[in-house]
């Protein structure tokens, strides 16, 4: 096999990667197997191997260093708050009840979000009760209670 082939499928794999990641890298695989892919044809069409790896290098060093900050620039957010960051602090209700090693759910503005105690010692925070989150691990909403004040969150 030559240069150029190994060229072609391996920048297809992180194309492929790209693509299975869901964009998880930046597009960083996605740029740079296309780099390699263009390299290896571009040695195929010229009959040359060197040109082939010699492209593909030079296509993806001009992204690493040139276009990259480019590309990352214009998809970042710079500033913009996740709805996850947004929950950190704020007062939710719990609507099934939250205890010691046993995840319940708790409620913000009619989104529902798995719930658990920061602290594993602390008693069970019954349904009805409002609790804050203190901070937010994939999908679930790391709660602690706060005093009862009579008045509600959205439930």
């Amino acid at each position: 096999m030559t240069v150029n082939w190994v060229l072609i499928i391996g920048g297809a794999v992180l194309i492929l990667l790209e693509v299975l990641l869901g964009a998880a890298t930046g597009f960083d695989f996605l740029l740079i197997g296309s780099a390699l892919v263009l390299g290896g044809v571009l040695g195929l069409l010229l009959k040359s191997a060197t040109i082939g790896f010699a492209a593909a290098g030079v296509l993806a060093l001009a992204y690493v260093f040139i276009g990259r900050r480019r590309v990352r620039t214009r998809f970042g957010r710079p500033g913009l708050s996740s709805n996850t960051d947004f929950l950190i602090g704020k007062t939710v209700r719990v609507v099934e009840p939250i205890r010691s090693g046993h995840p319940g759910r708790v409620k913000y503005e009619g989104e529902e979000w798995r719930a658990e105690l920061t602290h594993p010692s602390e008693t069970t925070l019954d349904s009805g009760k409002d609790a804050r989150v203190v901070r937010i691990d994939g999908v679930t909403a790391f709660v602690e209670p706060v005093p009862s004040t009579g008045g509600g969150t959205d439930t």
